[in-house]
């Protein structure tokens, strides 16, 4: 059957709901079943703040797998292997705590895209129901600063990464290398994010099956810098430098994708299955950061000079370890990894912009950040002497926060029994609000107490943390506590018990409402 005007004796018809019509004019019914995106040219993304309408709904939840795989298969995950011997733990706690760090963190943002599935809207248009309609600007601003910091460093790493790669090939590692790889870097994923969903799905493939293969060539190649005697006497640390681990694992995770998990699920047909979407949300993005954790833990821990070099330079660092013939393969895993990433954040962060009240298209949002992504690169590259004391100083502090309305988000997703009133997540008059007072104040109140459990000595700007370690009985800023990062875990637990105790009534009085007219026809701003 073709498209066209509304039907009159064996003339063409428009399509009804749950039916496209494709570009030759076919009116076809997908099957929700069906894991293959629909054939159809690459296009700008039109989506920005509204629902995701049925007809347009796709997949299963194991197509889920793609994104979160290709947005962390990074080589950078290697890296981690020095940061968290660099707690002063030996290599059997930085596993554990690399371990339940990553898979933890990964399984709130796997609970956090049921909302996805659920709302049909992006994750901080979702976070209406907690926060308002109005109310979320704080959050959502929060989390546009978060995922342009994240894209930020990728795209810096990216660029540092290009560089060290020349340099070693004698092919010239300076200035004009690092500009050049940095405007390649920065166009690749600020085209990429402007395109939005379709193109970013197809580019995820890629970078999963690429990356992958040429990470375990990597392997085989530096396996015999592992040598497990040094590795084993590493001395074990405290309970202490465990736990700061552990939260250093969480935020440079699965804590640092919560704010997004939902953008993806979105898509999903609303029949998709709840621990499907959790469950290859999870192990999608787990998978290659556990698998690379591991031999980044025995690279680090065999060698004292690559564990100081990893952090100054997270990615060109490995070169020094490489044959020089694997130098280019492996600048290309190492660049194609962090644009997967970073991607995926620009992506969000254009949302995020949007939910946080700028009234532009989604492309023109994707634009900005990209702009100040490339501002923040180059003085990451150019400028600044050190990397990992500021990276560590932005996890943990901006980490706070969001673990702060993770909790709360999760609490509220965990209150309800029915699916999100779309059109009240637009309406500030709506069930929903516009700016209630508790969520915010709960927010606020979770972040000032985390703030006063973290510290972060490598960062000057941020020396003011930690004023409630000497309080508290923690042996103050430079007692054991110190550097643990409780905050981090406090925010969170404050904010799901704090909306578990005081907001059960308000869900239960808003979905006790009957459904706005228009809740099955799908929303627009």
């Amino acid at each position: 059957m073709r498209c066209g005007p509304p039907p009159q004796a064996d003339h063409p018809r428009l399509p009804r709901q749950g039916e496209r019509c494709d570009d030759a004019g076919v009116i076809t019914t997908p099957d929700p079943r069906d894991d293959r995106p629909p054939a159809r040219r690459l296009q700008v993304e039109t989506h920005g703040l509204d629902v995701i309408a049925d007809a347009d709904r796709k997949g299963t939840p194991r197509t889920l797998f793609w994104p979160w795989f290709g947005a962390n298969v990074s080589i950078l995950g290697l890296s981690y292997g020095a940061f968290a011997l660099g707690f002063g733990i030996s290599f059997w706690q930085a596993l554990a705590a690399g371990v339940v760090g990553i898979v933890f963190s990964f399984l709130l943002c796997g609970f956090i895209a049921v909302a996805g599935k659920r709302g049909s809207a992006p994750t901080m248009v979702l976070g209406r129901a907690a926060y308002g309609v109005r109310g979320n600007r704080l959050p959502s601003v929060i989390s546009w600063i978060l995922t342009v910091g994240w894209e930020t460093v990728l795209c810096a790493l990216a660029t540092m990464a290009t560089a060290t790669v020349f340099d070693r090939l004698g092919w010239g590692g300076g200035t004009e290398t690092k500009v050049v790889a940095l405007v390649l870097v920065g166009a690749l994923t600020v085209g990429v994010g402007v395109m939005g969903f379709d193109l970013i799905m197809r580019l995820q493939t890629l970078i999963t099956v690429v990356t992958g293969v040429l990470t375990v060539v990597y392997v085989a190649l530096v396996a015999d810098h592992v040598h497990w005697s040094t590795v084993s006497a590493v001395p074990a640390g405290s309970a202490q430098e465990f736990i700061g681990a552990l939260v250093f694992m969480m935020t440079g995770f699965g804590l640092g994708w919560v704010n997004a998990a939902a953008d993806y699920s979105r898509y999903l047909p609303r029949t998709a299955s709840s621990r499907g979407v959790i469950g290859w949300t999870a192990f999608g993005a787990s998978l290659a950061p556990l698998l690379l954790l591991v031999f980044g833990l025995l690279l680090a821990g065999s060698s004292s000079e690559l564990n100081a070099a990893v952090a100054a330079d997270p990615i060109g660092a490995l070169t020094t370890i490489l044959p020089t013939w694997f130098l280019v393969p492996f600048a290309v895993v190492a660049v194609l990894g962090l644009v997967g990433g970073a991607v995926l954040d620009i992506y969000s962060s254009g949302l995020a912009l949007l939910s946080a009240g700028l009234r532009v298209p989604r492309y023109v949002a994707a634009l900005v950040d990209g702009v100040l992504m490339i501002a923040g690169s180059i003085y990451i590259v150019f400028v600044a002497d050190d990397f990992l004391g500021p990276f560590m100083g932005f996890l943990t502090t901006l980490g706070v926060p969001i673990a702060a309305w993770c909790g709360i988000m999760l609490a509220d997703l965990a209150l309800r029994r029915r699916d999100y009133d779309e059109p009240d997540l637009y309406r500030p008059t709506g069930r929903y609000g516009d700016v209630p007072l508790t969520p915010l104040l709960l927010t606020l109140t979770a972040t000032a107490l985390g703030w006063g459990l973290v510290t972060n000595a490598t960062a000057n700007w941020l020396e003011w943390q930690g004023y409630l370690l000497g309080p508290l009985g923690l042996g103050g800023r430079s007692g054991d506590w110190a550097y643990a990062n409780l905050g981090v875990l406090a925010a969170l637990a404050l904010g799901f018990l704090g909306t578990l105790v005081l907001r059960r009534g308000r869900v239960r009085a808003q979905e006790a409402q009957a459904p706005s007219p228009t809740a099955d026809e799908g929303a627009t701003v």
